[in-house]
């Protein structure tokens, strides 16, 4: 029975994956506005309803490749919480290695793919606001492995806005011209010196392991 549940969860995996990249697609080629949700179904091979079965909204076509990064950095910090490191030190830890292999959430990736994909996202209004959901619930599960509370929410904003700020710097860097491999010495520094002010602000609680 579980393996046949893990199948069924599998190809549920599978029809996301292959009907956002289809939507994907289309917006790139043809701007968020004009493409129907009814043309994204009819390309992706599926009826219209269920393509909301999966999509309750638009703009989630293209907010999926979002959906597993929601409670990253709640994974991170549990997981480095588990080999002894601080909230801090296991999250400037992660970023880093994301700077290193170029992934697109940290904004250094000069992949022309992922840089149309991020002119669509943040080219378009409502896109940007749907974000916003995403993120806030990222800070929710956040501030939920840090112990919940208004202490913890209050950190969890700030740790989710300096990610999302080095990621916007790097992304605009690199939409204006610059390689990822030129930028990626100054973008790991501005890493670190933003993790350091986190840490001179948040002081002990969240900067150092738990003894």
């Amino acid at each position: 029975m579980s393996g046949e549940m893990g199948l069924r969860e599998r190809k549920r995996q599978q029809t996301y994956q292959s009907v956002s990249d289809t939507a994907v697609a289309l917006f790139l080629e043809r701007g968020f506005d004009g493409v129907s949700v009814a043309e994204v179904a009819a390309a992706a091979g599926i009826s219209k309803p269920t393509l909301f079965r999966y999509f309750p909204a638009k703009e989630d076509l293209v907010l999926y490749r979002f959906a597993d990064h929601e409670d990253e950095a709640a994974r991170v910090v549990a997981a480095g919480r588990a080999e002894g490191l601080a909230p801090l030190g296991a999250l400037h830890a992660h970023f880093r290695r994301g700077l290193e292999r170029r992934d697109p959430v940290t904004g250094l990736s000069d992949n022309p793919h992922v840089l149309a994909y991020h002119g669509l996202l943040y080219g378009t209004p409502s896109l940007v606001a749907r974000l916003y959901g995403y993120q806030d619930r990222s800070e929710r599960a956040l501030a939920a492995e840090l112990g919940d509370g208004l202490g913890a929410r209050l950190a969890a904003g700030q740790i989710a806005a300096v990610q999302r700020i080095l990621a916007m710097e790097n992304w605009s860097r690199i939409a204006a011209g610059e390689s990822a491999d030129a930028l990626y010495p100054q973008a790991a520094d501005a890493a670190d010196r933003a993790f350091a002010q986190l840490r001179e602000g948040l002081g002990a609680q969240y900067g150092e392991p738990r003894r």
